[in-house]
């Protein structure tokens, strides 16, 4: 039962964020340090430096010998209908569009597992509720952070390519010239540059690596050398709280407080509190899933937006506004979300 102690324990995890994001918002709207070229240079650092080495961290600490496969299958479940709604939804929705879905995806499937999700699931349920959890981020970080990294990757590579290729002049049968027609880059040519680019991205195998080190280490029972273990820790620990401060720059160097308006906030916060929770029960219920197990992964498929996604954002220009408006006003509301699902679903059996 959660009692006021433990919903203080999440205040106080929540609060040096906002310290962060504070900082970074007041270092360029009101004290004018970081010029738009650097903040830009800041969240290169972020994505390209501190989230890999936090992730590497994070997965090769973890015992994958000791995973609930039945709760992952549920996950991967969940973001297959999730997947499988937003191709309905483009194929059949004027206003469906390849981006939004990318998007749209993260609103619903991507949570920031460690910051809330650890000390509020434990004080729900205790050492299960903190285990399901920090698999639940392990996972992420290991397979749906590196999808999404390709999918931005393959969206950027088509748009380089299309706009660097691709204009031929044709020719009638006298070979006089006709018409302008822009030449189509092939599959093989995009997946090149795709794969090309992920080679030189730390973040597409910080987490295999990770995942992979975890393996040995526990098979084997091998410790990390302590000299690679600093120097691996010195730039992690940096990872969240670089992530908040810039998202701090990003919010200053806006018009608006609330980037993406009222509207897409809106939306934001359904996709986020609504769509990912229904189709996690979705996806327990396939498997089988019930009891505590049931009602853990409910309320970690709703806790708030993931900071990793909003920094991917940023690096690739993809709809920035809205994951930086879903990743602020979700912490902001979660724990009352949080703590009426968990009232409502102890109703279950």
């Amino acid at each position: 039962m959660i009692e006021w102690g433990d919903v203080y324990k999440v205040v106080v995890a929540m609060t040096p964020l906002y310290v962060a994001l504070g900082l970074g918002y007041g270092s360029v709207k009101w004290w004018n340090i970081f010029t738009p070229e650097q903040c830009t240079a800041i969240n290169r650092l972020v994505s390209f430096f501190t989230l890999p080495l936090f992730t590497f961290e994070f997965a090769a600490n973890t015992d994958p010998f000791k995973m609930n496969y039945r709760f992952v299958a549920a996950d991967a479940i969940s973001k297959v209908v999730i997947v499988a709604v937003l191709v309905a939804w483009t194929k059949c929705s004027g206003k469906g569009s390849y981006s939004w879905s990318i998007t749209n995806f993260c609103l619903s499937t991507l949570t920031n597992s460690l910051v809330v999700g650890v000390p509020l699931l434990k004080a729900m349920y205790g050492p299960i509720g903190q285990d399901l959890v920090v698999q639940s981020s392990v996972v992420q970080a290991i397979v749906w952070l590196t999808i999404l990294l390709f999918v931005l990757e393959l969206r950027q590579a088509r748009s380089d390519i299309g706009s660097g290729t691709t204009s031929e002049p044709s020719k009638d049968l006298e070979g006089n010239p006709t018409a302008v027609v822009a030449g189509r880059p092939s599959v093989w040519t995009v997946t090149k540059l795709v794969w090309m680019k992920l080679a030189l991205n730390p973040n597409s195998y910080a987490s295999i690596v990770g995942v992979a080190w975890a393996f040995i280490s526990n098979r084997w029972h091998f410790a990390m050398p302590s000299i690679i273990d600093g120097s691996i820790l010195v730039m992690s620990r940096a990872g969240t709280g670089m992530a908040m401060f810039s998202m701090g720059l990003f919010m200053a160097l806006q018009e608006k407080l609330v980037a993406c308006g009222p509207s897409l906030t809106l939306i934001g916060m359904v996709l986020r509190f609504i769509a990912g929770p229904a189709a996690m029960a979705i996806g327990s219920i396939a498997v089988g899933l019930h009891g505590a197990v049931l009602r853990i992964a409910i309320i970690q498929a709703a806790l708030p937006q993931s900071i990793t996604s909003f920094i991917y954002a940023r690096e690739y220009g993809l709809h920035a506004d809205v994951l930086s408006t879903a990743v602020i006003f979700g912490m902001l509301v979660s724990l009352p979300v949080l703590i009426g699902y968990y009232w409502a679903l102890g109703f279950l059996s």
